[in-house]
């Protein structure tokens, strides 16, 4: 028959398990515990944290300090959270996180190893591609590899030669609180995120010890990224002051498909708005909505016109927009078309200035270029009853917008 344990059953189980075993085996257990702060994370995210802390204080009490019958216990996790008292009493009880060189090189994977696993499956001449993406982490003094993403890669690589590096980490749900962090980070955060995209450090204070309690914090972002694997200290400047960078391919690749996914959500929720006030010909509107989509974006693209005339396709298609089509004496743009005729046709020339200085100029150079090629002329000799013509200009995470509406 089937039967529930209580509160008191679940706190006091790994002790019974363990004295059963010693019963059995007559030798003393040791206890593993992997991943002891996820409950905690999950009771933060979902508002039993301070029954999780008591649940967890009692469960550790129990099994690991008023019992017999332990040898030892060893625990990991992502978060010193000793804080929360749910150590409390334990005896003879060290901690060793990522910034300690004691046991560092049981964190992951040691170059030597990594080396002889590729050369016992002979794929030795993959190992640059390995350490790309998978080696980086900095456990004290010490660089290690992602044991789960290099066994990972392993495992499918002798099965298809052709196979090429992933993420594997891509769909964890630790990704959520980086993509949690974004939305509610300001621009200061955006631009120092932006930097660690493009291959640039920066300098933060470590708090070593965090609880879920504290992640909120936005001061704690970088701790948490830190501690949790997103981040890797290269340089310790003193106190708690650390210059961190990202470690490696494939976390890079998580804060890409963060902040894409993100990007595309904000965007996708103000296209109808762009559109309205583009076939309105509200161009001091248009340039708002423009500059604040730009300026949530990471800059890790290339800074060239091929993106930002890709960037507007994807918040003009929910309608049919013709891309570079053949028209006037020349060629537009963009050309947005309304359903019906009796609907207004958009008309958009792209340009990249070389500084911000050059916006406002290049915006008109392709507005008058709209003029000059006849684009708003032909769409009215094709029976639409309205026209606005748009030069845009943009460098990196800047526009300038200008309206032409002469026909």
């Amino acid at each position: 028959h089937s039967e529930t344990a209580s509160i008191e059953d679940l706190s006091t189980s790994l002790r019974v398990i363990s004295q059963a075993m010693f019963t059995h085996y007559h030798q003393k257990v040791i206890i593993l515990i992997d991943e002891y702060d996820v409950p905690m994370q999950a009771a933060y995210q979902n508002d039993y944290y301070d029954e999780m802390v008591g649940f967890l204080r009692s469960l550790f009490s129990s099994s690991l300090k008023t019992n017999d019958a332990l040898e030892k216990g060893i625990m990991t996790g992502c978060l010193r959270i000793s804080k929360e008292s749910i150590f409390t009493g334990l005896n003879n009880f060290s901690s060793y996180s990522i910034l300690d060189n004691i046991a560092n090189e049981y964190f992951g994977f040691t170059t030597e190893e990594v080396e002889q696993l590729l050369s016992d499956y002979q794929l030795s001449q993959s190992m640059n591609e390995v350490r790309e993406w998978y080696d980086g982490y900095r456990f004290g003094d010490l660089e290690i590899y992602n044991p789960w993403s290099t066994l990972s890669y392993v495992k499918y690589r002798i099965r298809d030669v052709s196979f090429r590096p992933v993420s594997f980490w891509a769909n964890t749900s630790s990704n959520s609180i980086v993509v949690q962090y974004i939305q509610s980070g300001d621009r200061g955060l955006r631009n120092e995120f932006e930097q660690l995209m493009n291959g640039q450090s920066i300098i933060k204070d470590i708090k070593a010890e965090l609880t879920y309690r504290e992640m909120d914090n936005i001061n704690n972002i970088y701790s948490f990224l830190l501690l949790t694997g997103y981040l890797k200290a290269i340089n310790h400047l003193g106190d708690h002051r650390y210059e961190l960078v990202i470690p490696n391919r494939e976390v890079y690749e998580i804060y890409k498909q963060s902040f894409m996914s993100y990007f595309r959500d904000y965007a996708s929720a103000r296209k109808s708005t762009l559109y309205q006030e583009l076939i309105s010909g509200n161009e001091g509107s248009v340039n708002e909505i423009l500059n604040d989509i730009l300026m949530r974006s990471i800059s890790y693209y290339d800074n060239q016109e091929s993106f930002y005339h890709g960037f507007l396709v994807g918040l003009l298609n929910d309608h049919e927009v013709v891309s570079n089509r053949e028209a006037g004496e020349g060629r537009f743009d963009l050309c947005i078309l309304p359903d019906s005729i009796l609907g207004t046709v958009v008309i958009i020339e792209c340009k990249h200035s070389k500084g911000i200085r050059d916006l406002r100029d290049d915006a008109l150079i392709g507005a008058r270029q709209i003029q000059k090629n006849q684009y708003l002329k032909e769409a009215l000799n094709d029976g639409y009853k309205n026209v606005i013509g748009y030069g845009i200009s943009f460098n990196k995470k800047q526009c300038y917008v200008v309206k032409t509406d002469e026909q």
